[in-house]
C-alpha cells in the first residue's frame, strides 16, 4: 500500500563478437543496445527517478569520441535516452545504418560495451547531476573510467577523507562522486604502474599505450578501494580501455546475476530480466558472490576475482519480500511460503471461524504471498474436513457429508485502484478526502455485518495509506471484523544500504512502542537510550552496539501490534479493526538464504548501520526536545 524507493537498478552488455556479426546473425548491429534497454525497460521497478547509459565503443580511431553518456530524469527516463540516442542516428541513410563496419567506426553508441541505471533516489539530493552513470575522462583511454551503482554506503565522510588525506579535492559530497574519484585515482596509478613497466621493457609510443590497455587490471583497483567502503552495493564500470567490472559488497546485501555466452556476457539486478532478455533457464544465470567481481577484459575473456571478504552474509530479505520482480522462481516460492506462514496468527485473528470469512489482498505486490495465503488455509481445512470425517461416533449421513465437503475457502477481489492521488492539492482535510477514493471496493463482496474481511499487503511501514484511506475504504463493505495482514514482520528500524527509511518517526512500530512507553509509566527509557547512543559517538563504528533495541524488547510484537490498531484506525470506522505481522522466524523459514533482517530485527550488518541507527534516534530525540522549547 505505501511506495518505498529502493534499490536502483542496473544492466551491463559485452558483445563478445564484431558488430557485423549481430548485423548477419540478428539483422541489426544495434542488438547490444536493444537488449540493454530490455534488461533496463525489465528493471522499471528498481527506479522511475532518472535513468542513464554509457557506451564503450573499441574500434575508435584517435581524434574520435569512443565513450558516450546519454542521461535524462523522470519516470519516462528510459524512453528519453533510447529516443535520443536513436535520433543521434536519424541523420544516416537506410544503407548506412545496414553498415556494422562504418557504425563500429564513426556512429555514436555504436559499441562493444553497455552500461545502464534506473535511479531511486535514498538521500533526498536529485537532478540530473546525481543521475548514473558518472563520468571522469582522460585523454589516455585506459584512464578514462564510468561506473553506476545499486548501493548506498553508510560511511561517506570516511571515504570523503580516506580520498581528501590524500590531496585530491573532490567538488561534490556524494558517494557515487566519491567513489568515482576514488577508483579515477587508483585506475590513474594501476596505469602509470604499467606504463613503467612498458618503459622497462623497451616499449616506446603506441607500443607502451597498448601495452598498458593490454595489461590494466581493474582488480587491483577495487582491491586498494573497496576496503575502506561500509555499505550495501553492486559497483558496475567500464574503462575507456574497454574492461568491464561489476562487484558485489562483501555482505552480500545488494544482488547482482550474469549470464556469458559466445556471442555475449550481461548482468543486472534480477535474474528473470536475463532470462527473459535472453531466453535462457534459470540454471544459466549465475549470482555473483559477496565481494566477488566479475571482470571482463579488453579481449572479452571473463575472470572472477575475491576482491574482499566476503563477511557476514546478509542478503536482503526486502528484496524477496516486495523490491525484486516476482517472476523469478525463488522469489515467486519464497512470497507463497510468506503467506502460507500466516495461516495460524490470521486463524487467531478471526477466532477460527473460516466460513464467515473472505480473503483478499492490497495491492497487487501481495498477489503472490496472498496466492500462497489462500492455499495454506485450504490445507487446513482439509485437515478440518478429513477429521471430522474420520472422528464422529456415528455415521455421517449424506446430507452432512456434503455439507462438510462443500465447505470453502472464500476469495474475492474487494479492492481495486481507482485514481491516482494528485500532488496538486496539498490541503489536509481535502488530500485526505482524495486519498479516501484511491481505492474503489466491490460492494456485495461480503454480507454486511457477519463476514471477516482479511487483506494481506506485503509491508506496512508508515501505515499513511492505511489509516488515511484504506480502512475507511474496507469498512465502507461493513464487515464484522477487518484484519490487515503484513506478509513481513514490524519495519522497526531504518535502512542505510539503498532504501528510502531513514527517520524513526517514519515507522508506526517505533511510534507504537514508544507510545506504550510513555502510557505504561515507562518513558525514562527513552531518555536513558538517548543517553547510551550519544555515550557512543566517540567510539569507532566497528565498537558500537544498537541500544534502540531495549525500547522494542520491553513490548510483545502482539502488544505493538494492538497499539498500532489504536494510532491507524480513524474515530468513524466501525468495523472491529486487527493487525497481523510476520513473525521473524515465519520470514527465516520462508526465504532460508537471505538472512538481512535489520529493518525488522536492528541486526545491522555493517559497522556503518549501527553507528547510523545510533545517530538517527539522537537526531530523533533532539528534534522533539528543540519542538518543546
Amino acid at each position: 500500500m505505501e511506495l518505498l524507493k529502493h534499490e536502483c537498478g542496473v544492466a551491463m552488455v559485452r558483445l563478445l563478437k564484431p558488430l557485423d556479426y549481430y548485423q548477419k546473425v540478428y539483422g541489426t548491429w544495434m542488438y547490444g543496445l536493444d537488449k540493454l534497454y530490455l534488461l533496463m525497460e525489465k528493471q522499471h521497478n528498481r527506479g522511475q527517478e532518472g535513468a542513464g547509459l554509457a557506451c564503450v565503443k573499441m574500434r575508435a580511431a584517435p581524434g574520435e569520441e569512443f565513450m558516450y553518456r546519454e542521461r535524462a530524469e523522470g519516470p519516462d527516463a528510459i524512453k528519453e535516452i533510447f529516443s535520443t540516442v536513436h535520433q543521434k542516428l536519424s541523420g544516416y541513410s537506410a544503407s548506412e545504418l545496414k553498415d556494422a563496419d562504418l557504425a563500429s567506426r564513426c556512429f555514436p553508441f555504436a559499441g562493444e560495451l553497455y552500461m545502464g541505471h534506473l535511479r531511486y533516489s535514498t538521500t533526498g539530493k536529485s537532478g540530473l547531476s546525481y543521475v548514473h552513470p558518472f563520468l571522469r575522462r582522460n585523454n589516455w583511454r585506459a584512464k578514462n573510467l564510468c561506473i553506476c551503482a545499486n548501493f548506498n554506503m553508510t560511511n561517506v565522510d570516511e571515504i570523503f577523507s580516506h580520498i581528501a588525506v590524500k590531496g585530491q579535492h573532490p567538488r561534490m559530497v556524494s558517494d557515487t562522486y566519491l567513489l568515482l574519484e576514488q577508483l579515477g585515482h587508483r585506475l590513474d596509478r594501476e596505469a602509470e604502474r604499467r606504463f613503467q613497466d612498458a618503459l622497462n621493457a623497451g616499449l616506446q609510443d603506441r607500443e607502451i599505450t597498448e601495452y598498458i590497455e593490454d595489461t590494466i587490471d581493474v582488480a587491483n583497483v577495487l582491491r586498494e578501494s573497496a576496503p575502506v567502503w561500509d555499505g550495501g552495493y553492486v559497483l558496475c564500470g567500464v574503462t575507456g580501455s574497454g574492461e568491464m567490472f561489476a562487484l558485489r559488497d562483501p555482505w552480500g546485501i545488494r544482488p547482482a546475476f550474469w549470464y556469458k555466452d559466445e556471442e555475449v556476457f550481461v548482468l543486472a539486478s534480477e535474474r528473470p530480466v536475463i532470462q527473459t532478455t535472453l531466453n535462457v533457464t534459470t540454471d544459466k544465470v549465475k549470482e555473483l558472490r559477496p565481494g566477488e567481481a566479475v571482470i571482463i577484459s579488453k579481449e572479452g575473456d571473463l575472470r572472477l576475482e575475491q576482491i574482499i571478504g566476503p563477511f557476514n552474509y546478509a542478503p536482503c530479505s526486502f528484496e524477496r519480500v516486495y523490491f525484486s520482480r516476482g517472476s523469478d522462481r525463488d522469489i515467486y516460492r519464497e512470497r507463497k511460503e510468506l503467506g502460507r506462514a500466516l495461516v495460524q496468527p490470521i486463524l487467531k485473528a478471526i477466532d477460527n471461524d473460516i466460513d464467515n470469512t473472505v480473503f483478499s489482498y492490497i495491492p497487487n505486490t501481495a498477489e503472490v504471498a496472498f496466492y500462497g495465503m489462500v492455499q495454506g488455509f485450504n490445507e487446513y481445512l482439509n485437515h478440518e474436513k478429513v477429521r471430522e470425517m474420520t472422528t464422529s461416533s456415528t455415521p455421517l449421513s449424506p446430507e452432512r457429508v456434503h455439507e462438510i465437503l462443500s465447505r470453502r475457502i472464500r476469495t474475492e477481489k474487494v479492492a481495486l485502484k481507482d485514481i491516482k492521488l494528485r500532488t496538486f492539492i496539498s490541503e489536509g482535510a481535502s488530500r485526505n478526502d482524495l486519498a479516501a477514493h484511491v481505492y474503489d471496493v466491490t460492494y456485495g463482496s461480503l454480507r454486511e455485518g457477519k463476514d471477516n474481511l482479511v487483506i494481506i499487503d506485503d509491508s506496512i511501514v508508515r501505515g499513511t495509506t492505511l489509516r488515511e484511506s484504506i480502512i475507511r475504504i474496507l469498512d465502507r463493505l461493513h464487515p464484522r471484523r477487518i484484519v490487515i495482514v503484513s506478509s513481513s514482520p514490524q519495519v522497526r528500524y531504518p535502512d542505510y544500504y539503498g532504501i528510502d527509511m531513514s527517520r524513526m518517526d517514519e515507522f508506526i512500530a517505533f511510534r507504537a512502542a514508544v507510545a506504550l512507553a510513555e502510557e505504561r509509566g515507562k518513558s525514562e527509557i527513552l531518555t536513558d537510550i538517548y543517553e547510551k547512543c550519544k555515550a557512543q559517538l566517540s567510539l569507532p563504528k566497528e565498537e558500537m552496539k544498537n541500544h534502540v533495541k531495549e525500547l522494542y524488547n520491553l513490548f510483545t510484537d502482539e502488544e505493538i501490534s494492538d497499539k498500532i490498531v489504536e494510532i491507524l484506525k480513524p474515530e468513524d470506522v466501525q468495523s472491529e479493526v486487527k493487525i497481523v505481522y510476520q513473525s521473524l522466524d515465519g520470514l527465516h523459514a520462508s526465504c532460508p538464504d537471505h538472512k538481512g533482517d535489520w529493518y525488522f530485527s536492528g541486526n545491522y550488518p555493517t559497522p556503518g548501520g549501527v553507528r547510523r541507527i545510533n545517530e538517527a534516534y539522537i537526531n530523533y530525540i533532539e528534534e522533539i526536545y528543540n519542538k518543546k522549547q
